[in-house]
């Protein structure tokens, strides 16, 4: 199939999945790149060509795709047989397929730090007049972390980066006091981030910073700018009572709970709580108020699904408060369900109210410190580990509720 053909195709295949407000594939139609690929070939009835429209999604939203992958396929190829009729000869089949990965480095050590990133940590130093070379000098740090003698050096008449470094550190001290942090050869601003984060734990070893006070102030500042792009230094060891730093790639309960709610969404084929919970992984550090008001639009969202499902009836202006009393009530997730005979009836109970208070508790957080109100001047909003517990409280309840839904629903089968 050319690729005029191809394009003329999928823009009728989008139209159609529109009209049947089959959303996400036609946004995956419209956004994703693709390619005809001629697959087999099957001799039956005169012999069919068997071709497969590969559609292209980077690998991170493939893989986010999960079990909806099936039912995306299968609703763009029924649709490309609308378009292409009985077309003698040829069979079209839409997969889906991570795009390959292109770019260079992924061998070294976890994700993208950003450069601005990066320049905010130096930038703060600067900001707190903090040295970053503590009470050695600039040879002797730097030496704890390159071999300076077979670096080159930027003054012609030394042979070596250590020479040049000692003249016009030590010796003259005409180079500015953190020259470091944009000398090529050490390429901190856009290096590696290992070797980037290297150095910064450097700064704060006992050796270069023996001030314990001092160091957790300032390993409080760095990991402010470090934690929004997924990463921290942390005590690894101590050394004479004093903390050894080193980094690490941050995986959050938040994100975990992120990850267990997209299985959730998948599970009821909701399309709206897929979106809400991407939305959720991206704002949990950078945007905590957005994530604590899509918490509870999460929660809000889950109860309609399952309501609707069911045949549940609600009203319009049906607040988090209703929706969640009348799907607890629909799936007898109330006290007065649990007979006294049960094991644990006590306890089962109290978790049961439980329910009830956690979306309640969700919903005055998010009047309180969510999206979606004015501030006064003096707001100091809540912190990524409130965020992180908010966005853990709702995937904790939408996933026993949808699951007792799936219980309810192969009973009744």
């Amino acid at each position: 199939m050319e690729s005029s053909e191809l394009e003329e195709v999928l823009a009728t295949v989008h139209s159609l999945l529109l009209a049947e407000d089959f959303q996400d594939a036609a946004a995956l139609v419209r956004a994703c790149s693709s390619r005809a690929e001629l697959t087999g070939y099957d001799n039956w009835n005169g012999g069919t060509n068997l071709w497969d429209i590969h559609f292209q999604l980077p690998a991170i939203e493939f893989a986010r795709l999960g079990s909806r992958r099936g039912m995306l396929e299968e609703q763009i190829s029924t649709k490309m047989k609308d378009v292409m009729g009985e077309e003698p000869g040829n069979w079209y089949t839409a997969k889906i397929v991570p795009a390959r990965e292109t770019g260079k480095g992924w061998r070294t050590i976890g994700s993208k730090l950003p450069r601005q990133v990066r320049q905010n940590i130096f930038d703060g130093l600067r900001l707190d007049d903090t040295s970053w070379k503590g009470r050695l000098d600039d040879v002797e740090f730097l030496s704890r972390l390159y071999d300076l003698g077979s670096l080159p050096s930027t003054d012609p008449r030394y042979a070596t980066a250590s020479d040049d470094i000692w003249q016009h550190c030590i010796n003259n001290d005409d180079w500015e006091r953190d020259w470091v942090f944009t000398d090529g050869r050490f390429n901190l601003l856009d290096g590696p981030p290992d070797k980037f984060l290297r150095f910064l734990c450097e700064i704060v070893h006992p050796i270069v910073r023996p001030d314990r006070n001092e160091s957790l102030t300032i390993v409080s500042h760095i990991n402010d700018q470090l934690r929004g792009a997924g990463w921290e230094i942390f005590e690894e060891e101590r050394i004479g009572g004093r903390s050894r730093y080193a980094s690490r790639e941050l995986v959050h309960h938040g994100q975990r709970a992120v990850s267990r709610g997209r299985t959730v969404a998948d599970a009821l084929d909701a399309g709206w709580m897929a979106k809400e919970i991407e939305r959720l992984e991206k704002s949990i550090d950078g945007d905590p108020a957005s994530a604590i008001g899509t918490a509870k639009e999460l929660v809000e969202t889950c109860c309609k699904t399952i309501l609707n499902k069911r045949g549940v009836v609600y009203g319009k202006a049906a607040d988090i408060g209703d929706l969640t009393k009348l799907l607890l009530v629909n799936l007898q997730l109330v006290p007065e369900a649990v007979s006294d005979e049960k094991k644990g009836a006590d306890n089962i109970r109290l978790i049961l109210r439980n329910l009830t208070s956690l979306t309640h508790n969700l919903a005055q957080l998010r009047g309180l410190y969510g999206t979606g109100h004015g501030r006064d001047g003096k707001h100091r909003g809540l912190q990524p580990r409130h965020a992180r517990l908010a966005v853990a409280s709702a995937v904790a309840f939408i996933d026993f509720v949808s699951d007792t839904y799936r219980n309810r629903e192969e009973s009744n089968a």
